[in-house]
């Protein structure tokens, strides 16, 4: 695959009726094959040949899954395929209990690397380029979907993983690496360990950058750091373990394409769970249109996102996530009554600190309303070599910008934690964390 598929410039009705008759078939095919939603639509009474009323479905969510794995182990009830079908299984990460896993065919697979050569390809990727692959393949889902799609393109793979720091920059510079794929957190520390070994990434070949995985290709702060350090364009891309990949930007980089050949999006508000109008925020709500192993009807993302439908100057026609995915449901703070995501946070703080300086938001007891449990400021942990002005100002800019009061607490660089994987941007407070070295109210 090197050319641009005719389904991305299709006109939006006739996109919009290509992805009904997709689901249709799906649902058709998922109520014949899924245990979990077979018994579900049964007590509800719902025929999946009339799916009129589709969006009167409820939502399903991870607990869900959870708990279907422990009723028909080790596959559980969402599983659509005979056992003997699996061609791959992928896993949660399991941070927050025993490992998810999500299976794929072989038709499943080929899916997938499709999507991801349309994903590098619409970020200028051609037949040729030397893509350098540096998520992380213990586990993690992406490493290896980006190594099938960049084959099925064309480019010469080295899957490098997420270590080995010298030796991923090493090779860059050997191999004339022209294309990368990382964690935004895993690509700033190689740039900062290149920049120290006198050998900064902006002199290399690299000219292609998608990140994924956290956020940071669509904070535009944390986007131009990375452009800056690598000296090459920075493109977000968005997916999770149970929907491989969702969305991905084009070289306008005005927010992820949805790849709606794939998926059928809603965007429900989190609190009533109605839909909201384009242009509004509300989580993303995802329906596979031809998964075949573990099939999902309305998956709770959890992603607050923004849907964009104004035309695109790539020229193609599927919807947009303005402004990529503005946080998690869950990880959203209220403070004062303000909703403020981590990755509004990290966005004045790129700007305001101006290098690669490490941080994260404090959950404190202290700066919590007694009455309500709610944060009344916001705490923030910023590396740097010396206070100067920098909490006054990023204080004042968190203000300035978030409509949040921010107690900014200066720490020694090389005093936070670093990961090669996900960064974790918002913690909770311990005994030793109330221990600081400069606040500013």
């Amino acid at each position: 695959m090197d050319t641009l598929d005719d389904c991305e410039t299709w006109p939006a009705e006739r996109l919009r009726e290509h992805r009904l008759s997709l689901l249709r078939r799906q649902l058709a095919r998922v109520a014949g094959s899924s245990a979990y939603y077979r018994q579900q639509w049964r007590e509800l009474g719902w025929d999946p040949r009339d799916p009129c009323d589709f969006t009167d479905l409820p939502f399903t969510t991870k607990a869900d899954y959870q708990r279907s794995l422990e009723t028909a182990p080790p596959y559980g009830e969402f599983l659509a395929v005979p056992g003997e079908q699996l061609a791959r299984l992928h896993f949660s990460s399991g941070t927050t209990g025993s490992p998810t896993p999500v299976g794929w065919t072989r038709a499943d697979l080929d899916r997938w690397a499709g999507l991801y050569a349309r994903a590098a390809y619409s970020q200028g990727v051609r037949p040729g380029d030397v893509y350098q692959c540096l998520f992380g393949f213990a586990w993690f889902v992406g490493g290896l979907g980006g190594t099938l799609g960049y084959t099925r393109l064309g480019a010469t793979v080295i899957p490098g993983g997420s270590g080995d720091t010298e030796r991923q920059i090493d090779t860059i510079f050997r191999f004339g690496t022209s294309a990368v794929g990382g964690t935004p957190s895993f690509l700033l520390h190689l740039a900062a360990r290149a920049r120290e070994l006198g050998r900064p990434l902006a002199g290399s070949a690299v000219r292609h950058v998608m990140v994924g995985g956290e956020p940071g290709g669509a904070v535009p702060a944390t986007r131009a750091l990375i452009e800056r350090e690598w000296g090459a364009r920075c493109y977000d891309g968005y997916g999770c373990l149970e929907f491989q990949p969702i969305a991905w930007e084009c070289a306008a980089q005005t927010g992820g394409h949805l790849a709606e050949d794939f998926v059928h999006a809603e965007v429900v508000d989190p609190v009533a769970r109605t839909p909201v109008p384009d242009g509004q925020p509300g989580v993303l709500v995802l329906t596979h249109l031809d998964k075949r192993a573990c099939p999902l009807v309305r998956w709770w993302t959890g992603d607050v996102v923004v849907l964009d439908r104004t035309p695109c100057a790539c020229g193609r026609t599927h919807a947009r996530l303005a402004g990529g995915v503005r946080g998690r449901a869950d990880d959203m703070l209220v403070v004062r009554g303000v909703n403020v995501f981590p990755s509004a946070v990290e966005n004045v703080v790129r700007r305001c600190a101006g290098d690669l300086a490490e941080f994260r938001i404090v959950l404190d007891p202290a700066l919590e309303d007694p009455v309500t449990g709610y944060p009344t400021a916001l705490r923030v942990q910023i590396e740097a070599a010396a206070e100067g002005e920098l909490p006054a100002r990023l204080s004042a800019a968190l203000r300035a910008e978030l409509q949040v009061r921010a107690v900014v607490d200066v720490v020694p660089p090389g005093e936070l934690p670093r990961t090669t994987h996900k960064a974790r941007r918002v913690v909770r407070a311990s005994d030793s964390d109330r221990e600081v070295s400069h606040r500013v109210p």
